[in-house]
């Protein structure tokens, strides 16, 4: 169900409102009658995390209890999700470490001593010791860390991948080989946004380049309609053709949790709410805060926002069954997050925060912005784009980060080579991805050190698909001039200048939505 009540529409009592654009924000006063679609207020959290894992690993949905699953002499893997999703981190403890004590504590008492764990982070960069640390608990990592018990997947050990066979699609389903032969595979997934979960953690998580090029590419994003909805998203279609294999191979047992949307902690609270509703000092706090932003150095503004810990809390555990699990977890994904929207506009207004999945303890580049902007935050709609079709894309990020070389070194001949010869991606998928995908250095460095993946900043790219061909004009507000060009976009200095170079596209008096998150919302477009 949407929940109504969280959209305003500017009038000349309404004050600025807050923007996110990167590592600061700024106060916008938008034009008469643009519409402001709201996150709603944080639903109940469950009342006894603890109890509430328990019932859910002994009461699971479609499948037998997980003690009776587990037995002495077994081989147990349990895997979970990596730092892209509940962002900003978790305060501890992170709700995967309670969960993943529970199964280690029902496995020890069944005697099973054969237990791996591992994070699921596909092409994205291997955790640290202090992350997976930060996700497992001190307990946990000090037991299992160091004795190759503990570990990143690596999608290119190709002696530790196991070929499934293909879908009804003619799609290849690899994954981790440990995983596969198990006899029990325990995944752990945490869902913030109704894109994960589902048969994407373990089909996606645990897979290599044979698999991920079958979903992650131009043709799939493009038409996928809303990554938000998976019965729109052909990348979930094409996930679930996959999962439905792996079902047939490995015994998955499914844990998944959601969270409500207390994003902020205390010391930020007026990030939390609605303007009107600031107090005198939530007021004082927003202006002393963006007077320190605007005087700190680089360095120290990312240190402020990724050193802010969420304060997430649980609202629902469900266990067992892939697929009737994720159908429990996406209906409290919907109850937290979908607000009744009616019809599109011709503008598109959104602000890029300073986190997304993949520039956790990073900077977010060029790429990473327009991936978050044009990927994620864009696609935050249920039905169809708050936007019409051949409208305007207004964004606020500075473009200016930079490219972190230990994270995203393939991002920097992306953005210098790949994309000074073109911005399409349907042009540059074809021709530049696989000398991406296989240059042996970018491997070295995914696999040896804190990379992500050389074909990775493709994909970023490739999220951006469907908006770049839905919308007939993007502009980034306050973004370099040199930079956007460079993307394929424009930028402006104002919004008053975005509005007047989107003209030609929507006219000189245009409708105007403004998506205001985070927290996170779906907009569901009616």
């Amino acid at each position: 169900m949407s929940r109504p009540g969280f959209v305003l529409e500017v009038d000349d009592r309404t004050p600025p409102l807050l923007v996110h654009e990167g590592l600061g924000f700024r106060l916008e006063e938008f034009p008469l009658g643009t519409r402001v679609v709201y996150p709603p207020e944080s639903i109940e959290p469950v009342a006894d995390v603890e109890q509430t894992i328990h019932d859910a690993l002994h009461h699971p949905v479609d499948s037998d209890p997980l003690p009776s699953l587990l037995f002495a002499g077994m081989r147990l893997t349990i895997a979970f999700d990596d730092i892209s999703t509940l962002l900003p981190t978790p305060q501890r403890p992170d709700v995967r470490q309670r969960i993943i004590e529970q199964v280690l504590t029902l496995a020890a008492d069944a005697g099973v001593d054969d237990v791996v764990l591992i994070s699921a982070n596909a092409f994205h960069r291997r955790l640290t010791a202090s992350e997976l640390e930060a996700i497992v608990g001190e307990r946990v990592f000090r037991s299992f860390f160091g004795e190759g018990l503990l570990v990143n997947h690596d999608a290119e050990d190709h002696d530790n991948l196991t070929f499934l066979g293909k879908t009804e699609a003619d799609e290849h389903v690899v994954i981790n080989k440990r995983a596969a032969e198990s006899d029990l595979l325990v995944y752990v997934n945490t869902t913030l946004v109704p894109m994960e979960g589902g048969h994407k953690s373990v089909g996606i998580g645990l897979s290599a380049y044979n698999s991920l090029r079958h979903h992650h590419n131009h043709d799939t994003m493009v038409n996928s309609t809303s990554f938000m909805d998976r019965h729109s998203s052909e990348l979930h279609a094409s996930a679930w053709r996959m999962g439905r294999l792996i079902k047939d191979h490995v015994k998955v047992f499914q844990i998944e949790a959601t969270v409500d949307n207390t994003v902020f902690p205390k010391s930020m609270g007026f990030l939390q709410k609605r303007e009107w509703e600031w107090s005198i000092r939530d007021q004082a706090t927003m202006l002393a805060s963006r007077r320190a932003l605007a005087a700190a150095p680089l360095k120290m503004r990312h240190r402020i926002f990724h050193d802010m810990r969420s304060q997430y809390r649980v609202t629902g555990v469900n266990a067992g069954e892939v697929e009737a699990v994720h159908d429990l977890t996406l209906a409290k994904v919907h109850e937290q997050q979908l607000v009744e929207v009616q019809g599109q506009t011709d503008v598109l207004v959104l602000g890029v925060p300073f986190l997304g999945p993949y520039n956790v303890h990073s900077s977010m580049n060029p790429i990473l912005a327009t991936c978050m902007g044009l990927g994620y935050v864009f696609n935050s709609y249920r039905g169809r784009p708050p936007v019409r079709q051949g409208g305007a894309l207004i964004l606020y990020h500075p473009l200016n980060e930079g490219f972190n070389q230990l994270h995203h070194p393939s991002y920097v001949d992306f953005y210098e080579e790949v994309l000074a010869d073109s911005t399409d991606p349907a042009v540059i998928g074809p021709k530049y991805e696989q000398q991406f995908a296989q240059d042996e250095w970018y491997i070295h460095l995914y696999r040896t050190s804190h990379a992500y993946h050389g074909v990775h900043a493709f994909y970023m790219w490739y999220w951006a698909s469907h908006a770049m061909d839905h919308v007939g004009d993007v502009i980034w507000v306050g973004g370099d001039r040199r930079v956007a060009a460079r993307l394929g976009f424009r930028a402006a200095s104002t919004l008053a200048d975005a509005l007047e170079m989107a003209s030609g596209t929507v006219g000189t008096s245009p409708s105007i939505t403004y998506l205001h998150n985070p927290p996170q919302l779906i907009a569901d477009v009616r």
